[in-house]
């Protein structure tokens, strides 16, 4: 991707600071508790504890997070039937997880979708909405199968041909079983609100029904047939794989690569020259190949009708110098003239542009390659049995001996390699299962570009239309053993040679062996047979691609698949749309007529905070369960010995994990993982994670807990919460308050709608953070104090009625710590309720109510906020730390009318760095001796500071400095806007620099005012 996202926890200074620090300090220290010993039964309501306890004195990820998640799934919360519909819709949300592989642990990456998908549940559920999110596991047959095969030559050093198919297929599903129940326990501490009731793994029963209906239905229609063709054949795993599964890497020209198998590196990137013999004549040939060895399977040699140096020999013959096999000499308009020689060698069973050439002139196919990367009989007697890249020295070294080599250039290539073991992909002719996609790819098409389907980002969408718009038919044949077995029997008659090439006629597809004995007999009347199925596998995509339907039962119309399919929402990562999105949405509209899910959301690929693709070799993969619980560096050295990496590849790892986590990951729990991920989620560039930035917003969860704490603790005893507060005697603070409220609502609701989960978590943080606490909780300890019976039962509604709107707000990021704190709330029936939710996850998610817009009330109290943070950014400037004298000077009656009755609150909010503040009216002349704040045209703020004063020259020298810096923004971001193309970037980048010029504008207004200011101090001296 282009761009990256790294952000910085919106308006928290503790995150800022974080991104600006060095990688040095030390993972905070946790407090020197025991384990918090949860005294709750498991699946019953959490005890709760008293915010006295030792470990809810202060916020505990582990402590907080125990037990919810065992009370919410025994309860039935997640179940689409155990939830009040309060929508006036009859719609329900949907939602198919997109099935972690069982090749091991989840990621991060597993960890922002499904944030992003529980955030989207839960905010749908309290929305009223009936959802059903329906988790489960994908088999994974290559991946698996690999991993496995590696586990057992590392423990046993046996492979899976010498432990047989059946007892290998075993360990495997002892495999799967226990890593299955390790992603499950992870979804859990994750807080997903999956329903576990109807979870599916692409090889149970009803998928594995689902599958073979599909394949033996689409046969039927044609869709599916068998062909010799060329497909891409990794000799590692001795498998087929698909185009999407191997990675082209490009290299400049010589270039010596690792090869598995291989003790020493091979060369790449060379263009072999060599001469072949013109049959019958004295002549030569010469061809140039970057893959010497495929000569030993050259049928033919072409060239361009219009060269006019080779035009004498189309129609002859080349004789092979060791397989003495005659080429024919072919014009073709693909050669290109200028490449190499002008004459191509052509190897129509192992090169994809040969392959057609061949078809088109009739030459020979002849596979010179064993599945294993070893040379077979058709490559001869002197290179049968070796290896594909010791016979490329050999065939080199033989052609050198009878005269024929020429030469050897370096030569800018592509490499292909597969995606799984980076082994050198070779095509190879293989008889296999394949799909005509064309007129399923143009179906795929049309449903998003009629809108039936919605795709975002945009770029996503594009992705998509590029690849079904030059799709080609889809190789469904792997050579596993485990996945689902191809539903194909071969038809062998009594007294037949199996070794002679089968006849496709003789296949017969069946869901069942029944079923296909019954085809067989009807087929073959009379005829003696057995059947052999096939012993391939079906590509894992295949079946991964009856997900959505075949979770909700299909190929049976269950009550689950009538009422929530088609399903709502698939998110997932934008690297797998091919693989999975397109395959899924053709396949369904294949076999059901309808689209799989109505959006698709594709966030962005997790990198390190170097921007390097997370990786087990690097070291960089995080396990979300470290981040959740906390793991000391020696255990994050001891996890990479637990896997298949080689020695150097975990020395590596190591040392980069010393690096980035000196002191380990702390403890920082599910919460504030969820956020962290969340805010990264801009719908753009590819995420660099940063763990300092996951500590930020662990400390806003402590935040979220103490302020609650203080509110909490605010409240008396016989506190009885009103649905309608009494407006009309509430007071500026509090009427700005609620409408902050009621804007972070309105528009929090308005992100999650256009699925802009970063600006979502931004307004959430803003208002509990900067406005809530930083601003009213501050406000409000006066008047709770010294205020009258009905200030204090005025202010004591309105922080509940902010923090209970402010936590269920906060609740689909954050499941934990605000049912923790939720439950602790006293509470009465919601508006046109009758009676309390349960969990904060079946209570009403907040609404804007018209009631509790106070625009006017807003605008005036803000003017006050303005003029505290002006004071304080004063008194931070000149190093006051308390008993400060501050002025605001007003030059307008409707200013002074409006911050008369807001200067206990201002002083309020200043805190103890300010002893006094006073007003000064139009008429009021301005002290002298103060650094000026320009707020407005209308309003200066003054903060004496003669007396922290003692060298005014010097004072002003400095204060010049700054003003020339400031005055250098200015003009910068002033030609920054005035740019050729300014207009056209995002909405978002354009008002970002317009706030760097406003703020540089006031910074030299500052400046300016200030050093008038004490010039005046010079002259009364």
């Amino acid at each position: 991707m282009a761009s990256t996202s790294t952000p910085t926890p919106p308006a928290a200074p503790p995150a800022q600071k974080a991104n600006k620090t060095k990688n040095t300090s030390k993972a905070p220290a946790a407090p020197a508790l025991e384990p918090f010993s949860d005294p709750t039964t498991p699946g019953e309501k959490k005890v709760l504890q008293s915010f006295d306890h030792a470990h809810f004195s202060a916020y505990s990820p582990s402590a907080v997070e125990s037990s919810w998640y065992q009370w919410w799934e025994k309860s039935g919360f997640f179940q689409p039937q155990s939830q009040p519909r309060t929508a006036s819709s009859d719609s329900s949300f949907v939602v198919p997880l997109p099935p972690p592989n069982v090749t091991g642990a989840l990621h991060c990456g597993h960890a922002l979708a499904n944030t992003i998908q529980d955030t989207l549940v839960r905010w749908n559920r309290m929305r009223g909405i009936p959802t059903l999110w329906v988790p489960g596991c994908d088999h994974a047959g290559i991946s698996t199968q690999s991993v496995v095969e590696k586990m057992l030559w590392k423990k046993e050093k046996k492979t899976r041909l010498e432990l047989g198919r059946e007892a290998f297929t075993k360990l495997v599903w002892d495999w799967k079983d226990e890593y299955h129940q390790r992603i499950n326990n992870a979804q859990r501490l994750m807080g997903g609100s999956m329903d576990w009731s109807r979870e599916a793994f692409t090889m149970d029963e009803n998928c594995t029904r689902a599958t073979m209906e599909a394949f033996c239905t689409m046969h039927d229609e044609g869709l599916i047939y068998r062909s010799d063709r060329l497909v891409n054949w990794c000799t590692n795993l001795q498998t087929a794989l698909s185009s999407l599964e191997v990675e082209n890497k490009d290299i400049p020209g010589r270039t010596l690569l690792d090869v598995p198998g291989y003790e020493r590196k091979v060369a790449f990137g060379e263009m072999t020259y060599f001469k072949y013999p013109i049959e019958g004549t004295d002549l030569f040939v010469e061809v140039a190949t970057t893959r010497p060895e495929t000569m030993l399977g050259d049928t033919g040699i072409a060239v361009h009708p219009d060269d006019k140096r080779h035009a004498h020999l189309v129609g002859k013959y080349a004789r092979h110098p060791f397989t003495n096999r005659l080429l024919k000499i072919v014009a073709d308009s693909y050669v290109d003239p200028e490449l190499g020689t002008g004459a191509v060698k052509l190897t129509p069973a192992h090169d994809y542009n040969d392959y057609q050439l061949g078809k088109r002139h009739g030459l020979d196919f002849i596979n010179i390659l064993n599945g294993d990367g070893t040379m077979n009989q058709n490559a001869g007697p002197s290179f049968q049995g070796q290896k594909r890249f010791d016979c490329r020295y050999q065939v080199v070294e033989e052609l050198t001996k009878l005269g024929l080599f020429v030469k050897k250039e370096s030569h800018a290539m592509t490499i292909p390699l597969c995606e799984k073991t980076r082994d050198v992909i070779e095509p190879l002719m293989k008889k296999q299962w394949w799909v005509k996609m064309a007129d399923m790819a143009a179906e795929g098409l049309k449903v998003v570009e009629d809108g039936r389907i919605k795709i975002a980002p945009e770029s996503a969408e594009k992705s998509y239309q590029r690849w079904l718009s030059g799709i080609n038919d889809w190789c469904v044949s792997r050579q596993l053993w485990w996945g689902h077995r191809i539903p194909a029997y071969r038809v062998v008659f009594d007294n037949q040679d199996t070794s002679v090439e089968d006849d496709d006629s003789h296949w017969i597809v069946g869901r069942t062996l029944d079923e296909a004995q019954a085809k067989a007999e009807s087929a073959f009347p009379g005829k003696q047979f057995r059947l052999e199925q096939d012993p391939d596998c079906l590509d894992t995509w295949f079946s991964s691609g009856l997900w959505p339907m075949a979770i909700l039962g299909w190929p049976a119309k269950t009550p689950d698949f009538e009422r929530f399919f088609p399903t709502s929402l698939l998110e997932t990562g934008w690297d797998i749309m091919f693989f999975w999105v397109a395959r899924m949405i053709m396949l369904s509209l294949k076999l059901t007529g309808e689209v799989p899910f109505k959006e698709v959301y594709c966030h962005s690929l997790i990198r390190d905070s170097e921007g390097r693709k997370m990786s087990k070799s690097l070291g960089n993969v995080i396990d979300p369960l470290d981040i959740i619980n906390g793991i000391e560096l020696e255990a994050l050295h001891a996890k990479l010995r637990t896997g298949n990496l080689k020695e150097t590849e975990i020395t590596r790892a190591a040392k980069y994990q010393k690096t980035a986590f000196p002191s380990g990951i702390p403890e920082c729990g599910a919460d504030a993982l969820r956020f962290t991920l969340l805010s990264y989620t801009t719908g753009g560039g590819d995420i660099n994670f940063d763990i300092k930035v996951m500590a930020a917003y662990r400390r806003f969860c402590n935040k979220v807990w103490q302020a609650s704490k203080y509110v909490m603790g605010r409240l008396p005893e016989n506190f009885k919460p009103v649905n309608t507060l009494d407006v009309a005697n509430l007071s500026t603070p509090e009427k700005w308050i609620l409408h902050c409220m009621n804007s972070a609502v309105r528009d929090l609701n308005a992100a999650l709608e256009a699925r802009e989960f970063s600006k979502a978590t931004q307004i959430a943080h803003r208002f509990f953070y900067d406005e809530l606490c930083d601003v009213f909780i501050e406000h409000s300890k006066s008047l709770l104090t010294e205020g009258t019976a009905s200030e204090q039962d005025n202010v004591q509604q309105t922080l509940y009625r902010a923090l209970d709107v402010a936590l269920r707000l906060l609740h689909p990021f954050m499941p934990f710590i605000t049912e923790e704190l939720w439950q602790r709330l006293p509470r009465t029936p919601y508006e046109n309720e009758t009676s309390t939710p349960v969990s904060i996850m079946l209570a009403p998610f907040p609404t804007p109510d018209d009631s509790l817009y106070f625009p006017a009330e807003a605008e005036s109290y803000e003017l006050s906020l303005q003029c505290t943070r002006a004071i304080r950014s004063l008194a931070a400037e000149y190093n006051i730390k308390t008993g400060g004298v501050a002025i605001i000077k007003t030059s307008d009656e409707a200013s002074n009318a409006s911050i008369a009755p807001q200067l206990p609150s201002i002083k309020t909010l200043c805190g103890k760095v300010l002893a006094d503040l006073s007003l000064l009216g139009p008429a009021d002349a301005v002290p002298t001796g103060c650094a000026v704040f320009v707020l407005t045209n209308n309003i200066l703020l003054l903060l004496q500071v003669a007396d922290v004063i003692s060298d005014v020259d010097a004072a002003i020298k400095k204060l010049q400095v700054k003003l020339q810096k400031k005055q250098v923004v200015v003009t910068k971001q002033k030609d920054l806007i005035a740019r050729d193309g300014f207009d056209k970037s995002s909405e978002v980048v354009q008002a970002a620099e317009r706030e760097k010029l406003e703020e540089a504008n006031t910074a030299v207004n500052n400046y300016e005012r200030t050093i008038e200011e004490f010039e005046k101090l010079k002259l009364k001296a």
